[in-house]
């Protein structure tokens, strides 16, 4: 069902509404304002994008209410905050992260909802008890769902259950137009770890570790793909067909990292994607990944090359979801001092495409996770490489960040692959120095730190909605 501009009116008058409420007692220093916008709507669902602006004093420590018009309304999953509802009430309170309001700043939540009846709309919100003006913002992300009578399939995994993925709103969605989160792991450069990708590892990648996803990191210079173009094509082939008999997804990784700049491999790029998209294009698990850390560039140029990159695959494979990297190592271009707001004022000219973010969880902390609570109200988001230590793939495994970052992307529903699924001689990598001369990749004996880390979190049932 298409979000219809009546509910958005339906959200101007509640939250119009709200603003009549104010007492006249409330002075403007202990004001707020909320911003609520519906990201996507379907049959008995929705998800929705709120932004809270402290227009008072600061506040070091704070609950948001958000009063709905009954009991059926509930908020079944969040993000940003400490989700609870009683009755037709919720409430949102903050995380450690963004504890503090200073005057002026916002913060921004979300959630995922159920319904029946009457649409979802909230009639108030109150920060620490002080009701807040509002509106409802011009830039939401409208997607059209259906609802389908299909039975589920029997298949137990998860392209059986999946099939063919599409990107609806700001979410990765299954054929039965719900979202979808894919956990997984990414290979490490093929050219240096390929004896790790065999029959028996990715057996137990799909089996004991119940993996969603093989990202194949294809590096293009750095003895990769340029030395041997054939060769590694069809190495990337018959990792996808190898993937594809475990019922897990492939994403084809055109692992650009130096020189930074994609357009410098713009016409290998267009060989090797004209190649693997004809070939595997009746296949339902592949994913494209066209430029892995574009670094030192600016976004206009990342721009150009997805927008001539993108019809070379679509030409052979249009239904395939796309992943486009972002400036300064995937960072959506935090790295190099910029934010979300250059993609989201200016996107790939392109349907069906996500965004590649990536972080290493002892490096890149809350700033770089507040930017992805924003983004993701607003952007399709792939964390398509990320690891637990510092950026340089060494260093101290971060337990405590590596699990804030993986509870947020659980809560805001985005897909991820971890670095790596091999035995390299870093701290980041999920084996032991020497694992991948055996054949044992299940015993808990040959599991780093990160390793059992990553198999725990990916080994728990996933959430692939059929109706």
């Amino acid at each position: 069902m298409k979000r219809s501009t009546a509910l958005l009116a339906a959200c101007a008058v509640a939250l119009g509404s709200a603003a009549t409420m104010l007492p006249n007692a409330v002075a403007a220093a202990q004001g707020c304002k909320v911003d609520y916008a519906v990201t996507s709507q379907w049959s008995g669902g929705f998800q929705a994008g709120v932004k809270v602006t402290n227009l008072g004093d600061p506040v070091s420590g704070w609950s948001l209410t958000v009063a709905f018009p009954n009991s059926s309304q509930r908020v079944t999953q969040g993000w940003n905050a400490t989700w609870t509802q009683s009755g037709s009430t919720a409430t949102a309170t903050n995380v450690d992260w963004n504890r503090t309001l200073s005057t002026g700043a916002s913060t921004d939540l979300g959630f995922v909802g159920s319904y029946s009846g009457s649409n979802p709309t909230p009639t108030s919100f109150a920060l620490n008890g002080v009701a807040c003006t509002g509106s409802t913002t011009g830039t939401s992300t409208t997607s059209t769902t259906t609802t389908t009578t299909t039975n589920p399939p029997v298949g137990r995994n998860p392209v059986e259950i999946n099939g063919q993925l599409r990107v609806c709103g700001v979410n990765l969605c299954n054929q039965y137009n719900r979202p979808v989160q894919l956990r997984g792991m990414s290979t490490h450069g093929i050219q240096w770890f390929d004896k790790c990708y065999n029959n028996n590892s990715l057996d137990a990648l799909a089996n004991d570790w119940k993996s969603d996803l093989l990202r194949i990191a294809m590096y293009v210079q750095e003895q990769g793909y340029e030395t041997n173009p054939s060769g590694f094509t069809n190495r990337v082939n018959s990792l996808v067909d190898m993937a594809e008999a475990r019922g897990m997804y492939a994403m084809i990784d055109f692992h650009i990292l130096t020189p930074g700049d994609p357009n410098y491999n713009i016409d290998r790029a267009k060989t090797f994607f004209a190649a693997v998209a004809q070939r595997n294009a009746s296949k339902k698990n592949v994913i494209y990944e066209i430029a892995n850390e574009p670094n030192g560039v600016s976004w206009a140029s990342i721009k150009s090359y997805a927008e001539q990159v993108i019809p070379v695959i679509r030409a052979a494979d249009p239904d395939a979801v796309v992943i486009v990297g972002t400036r300064a190592w995937s960072s959506l271009g935090v790295s190099e001092g910029s934010s979300e707001t250059e993609v989201v004022n200016n996107p790939v000219n392109a349907t069906n495409i996500m965004y590649a973010f990536h972080f290493y969880a002892a490096s890149h902390k809350d700033n770089y996770r507040a930017t992805v609570s924003r983004a993701a109200q607003r952007l399709p988001l792939f964390v398509t490489e990320f690891g637990t230590v510092l950026a340089t793939g060494g260093g101290t495994f971060d337990r405590a960040s590596t699990t804030a970052w993986l509870d947020l992307l659980d809560q805001l529903k985005i897909g991820y692959a971890n670095w790596t699924y091999s035995d390299a001689n870093e701290s980041s990598a999920a084996f032991r120095p020497g694992t991948c001369n055996g054949g044992d990749y299940s015993g808990s004996g040959v599991l780093t730190d990160s390793g059992a880390l990553l198999k725990s979190r990916i080994s728990t049932p996933d959430n692939f909605p059929t109706s």
